[in-house]
């Protein structure tokens, strides 16, 4: 960070991805927040020019506000570590890792926590037939946001018949059955656990969509859950080398009690509007959303 009264923040939003509008809307939020907060702020919609954008305006950091790919997967942060240009959030590997979920289970099961049974397969064999026996959930591997998920049940005729916009190896996994919830880490510490009530899958629409789910935070489960959902989330956080501010998403079974709890993703660049899952978690320890935006300025870092 520069010594300056106000440093300049340079907030990266927007980009090519399939979560283009939402990274717009997360980049907006933040900026009004850091302008409160006392910063500098310039807001950079970030393309194919991003190189010349930074180089001309010469920020002290970035703030990354980017979903999906290219924004989240350790492409801008290498660009960023190229530059010198300190950022937030997760470096170039534990971005890179986190977005590719077959591998960041990979991680996960090496640090002993608990995930569903996932193959990779191509679009071709997956529309041929079933790869394992329904239910299971079929998924880009590296996308966020629920973006092209296909849930096969048990009573299902026959297998999914994937669109061609679909990439041509996708990720299937055993349906994990459940509640939905999730829990932030930021820095060192897990916040709390968020359970996410919506009237059917939380796909893109009960994301961003309004009243498409509640969000009841701390979520009312038993305490061994609660610390389940707290230790799990940092320690997925530590294994994939995140820093900053990254989400884990569970899924509970509440009538296997433990057992029923999995991992499903870390996600590294979480949804930042006031009323997002992590920003809610910290307002719900006393943080104002402007206050966790300034942390994660504050928090930015740079391996050059």
């Amino acid at each position: 960070m520069s010594s300056r009264a106000n440093p300049k923040v340079a907030v990266l939003m927007g980009g090519p991805s399939a979560e283009r509008e939402v990274s717009l809307t997360s980049g907006r939020e933040c900026a009004t927040a850091l302008r409160e907060a006392g910063y500098d702020v310039v807001e950079i919609d970030a393309g194919i020019d991003l190189v010349a954008r930074l180089n001309e305006i010469k920020p002290d950091v970035c703030f990354n506000a980017l979903h999906g790919r290219w924004g989240e997967d350790g492409c801008v942060q290498g660009i960023l570590e190229w530059m010198g240009l300190p950022y937030t959030h997760s470096g170039v590997l534990a971005s890179a890792l986190a977005m590719d979920k077959q591998r960041s289970k990979d991680v996960y099961r090496a640090a002993d926590l608990p995930v569903v049974e996932s193959v990779l397969r191509s679009r071709e064999d997956v529309r041929a037939g079933h790869v394992m026996a329904p239910p299971y959930v079929v998924k880009p591997n590296n996308e966020g946001s629920s973006v092209g998920i296909y849930i096969v049940h048990e009573a299902a005729n026959g297998p999914p018949q994937l669109s061609d916009d679909m990439p041509a190896e996708v990720m299937v996994e055993a349906y994990a059955p459940g509640r939905e919830m999730t829990t932030t880490v930021m820095g060192d510490r897990a916040l709390s656990v968020t359970d996410i009530i919506t009237d059917g899958w939380y796909d893109y629409d009960a994301k961003y969509k309004e009243g498409g789910s509640r969000h009841v935070v701390p979520a009312d489960i038993p305490q061994e859950i609660y610390e389940a959902c707290m230790d799990y989330a940092l320690r997925a956080h530590q294994a994939l080398g995140c820093r900053g501010v990254s989400r884990t998403d569970f899924r509970w079974d509440e009538a296997r009690g433990l057992d029923g709890l999995v991992l499903l993703e870390t996600n590294t660049q979480p949804g930042m509007t006031p009323t997002s899952l992590a920003p809610e978690q910290a307002a719900h320890l006393g943080m104002s959303f402007a206050q966790f935006c300034a942390w994660m300025v504050e928090d930015a870092s740079c391996n050059r």
